[in-house]
């Protein structure tokens, strides 16, 4: 057997009427398509849902799937606790999967648990599958703040382990989409939020599931969305098939946005290797990155390269342009993966007497000691694009009107507290963003009063 169908589908509670008391009927025809999915559940009586939710419990680098024999849950949080259901875990499955993400390298397992009962992003989608079928059992899985790639490498997984198993299987993934689509709504309003539903709509309805790799993460995060990553590991479930895509509909009346696609598999194409297309144009993109890079670039990436390999810091080499030896400034060295930030530390002002030895300092910290990140693997080092910033002085200003978020950085103080942010990032569009992003770096109240610093920048690529 294997995966028979997939589907997407959002979770606003008020869509089970004990909940919506008639306010569902603004949303008829995401109701109407949720029947249809349910009908066709019903008809493929499949023996296991696998079913990936927003609301389980999310780690920044670990999958969770939800372990033991089963679980409940009520709508008690949403004034209908009377509206209860019960699942049986398939932990056949479920332990075979989580054996296979681990010989896959993946973070995945049933450690972490921390409230087993069943959430709302699980339990909507299950409100409707059990009018029509209830013989079977239940892979419940949640998502990770790791990289989309990874989210489809666990869908990789989940098919793996479908067909080894033998299993007749449906894919649920659960995800409302932008919730920023209506000023007026319950999160306001973003430009970026009917521009995610227009494009994940149109993405989704054509099975294109290539181009959710494509979404950049500041993006996402823009549009307030919940489902990217559901979406993304269920495109990883359907690699190499061959589907038959269906938009089922689309609706926003309360500001969040809630599509419905359905997938229908009928066979193989190893053309849909959505994964192994994207991260061979990365490859490619990186290279011809590194063909354009200058030499702060180039120091910096030799040393990181030295360092993850070696744990050895490099000496200082010889052949670099003068300046570097024989100047001092503050650096940053920014590295990415994949559009995401993977690692970045750099100091206000020179620590070390020269350029040279301020980049080969940071970039080490930059790829081993941002407490954001884990350390960089060897296995990443052709994935990485980084940036060298080289900053001016700081001078002191009166007012956040002084600065410009494209053109200065900005320096925020307060007491022993001190926190920065480099000026043209991506996502960051205004100057009440910038100093309230750097204001969380320096760990200061989101009310607190700051003294304020700008800087300007020569960014090297």
């Amino acid at each position: 057997m294997g995966i028979t169908a997939a589907f997407m589908v959002p979770h606003p509670p008020l869509i089970v009427p004990d909940i919506g008391r008639g306010e569902e009927q603004k949303i008829k025809r995401t109701i109407d398509a949720y029947r249809k999915i349910a009908e066709r559940i019903g008809q493929l009586q499949p023996e296991t849902i696998v079913l990936t939710t927003p609301h389980q419990v999310m780690y920044a680098d670990y999958f969770h799937i939800s372990p033991g024999k089963g679980a409940k849950g009520d709508f008690g949080q949403f004034g209908a606790g009377h509206v209860k259901m019960e699942v049986r875990y398939d932990e056949a499955f479920v332990e075979h999967l989580c054996e296979l993400a681990d010989a896959h390298d993946l973070n995945a397992g049933t450690l972490g648990e921390r409230d087993k009962r069943l959430d709302h992003g699980t339990m909507v989608p299950l409100y409707f599958v059990n009018q029509f079928w209830k013989e079977y059992k239940l892979v419940r899985i949640g998502l990770s703040g790791l990289p989309l790639t990874k989210h489809y490498e666990l869908g990789q997984c989940i098919k793996e382990t479908t067909e080894e198993l033998g299993r007749n299987v449906v894919l649920i993934a659960s995800g409302d989409l932008s919730h920023h689509l209506k000023e007026e709504g319950p999160y306001g309003y973003r430009k970026e939020g009917p521009e995610y539903d227009a494009r994940i709509m149109e993405v989704m309805g054509r099975g294109e599931f290539g181009e959710l790799l494509e979404f950049s993460e500041d993006f996402c995060e823009k549009a307030g969305e919940c489902g990217h990553r559901s979406f993304t590991i269920m495109a990883g479930a359907l690699d190499a098939a061959e589907v038959v895509a269906e938009r089922m509909s689309y609706e926003g009346p309360f500001g969040v946005g809630y599509g419905v696609c359905g997938y229908a598999v009928c066979g193989r194409n190893q053309e849909r290797n959505y994964k192994d297309q994207y991260e061979k144009k990365e490859r490619e993109r990186v290279l011809a990155g590194q063909k354009k890079e200058d030499a702060y670039v180039q120091l910096a990436r030799r040393t990181i390269e030295a360092y993850v390999r070696t744990g050895e810091m490099i000496p200082v080499p010889e052949g670099l342009p003068e300046e570097m030896y024989r100047k001092r400034a503050g650096v940053f060295v920014s590295i990415k993966e994949e559009g995401r930030l993977r690692g970045c530390i750099g100091t206000i002002q020179a620590a070390q007497p020269s350029l040279v030895q301020e980049i080969i300092e940071n970039a080490v910290s930059a790829c081993s000691r941002d407490p954001r990140f884990p350390a960089i693997g060897r296995e990443e080092l052709d994935k990485l694009s980084i940036s060298v910033d080289v900053l001016g002085d700081t001078e002191k200003i009166s007012s956040a009107e002084e600065l410009d978020v494209k053109r200065y950085g900005v320096v925020v103080t307060r007491g022993y507290k001190r926190g920065l942010l480099l000026p043209n990032l991506d996502g960051v569009d205004t100057v009440e963003e910038q100093i309230a992003i750097a204001k969380r770096k320096a760990g200061i109240g989101e009310n607190d009063g700051v003294k304020l610093e700008r800087f300007e920048v020569v960014r090297h690529y």
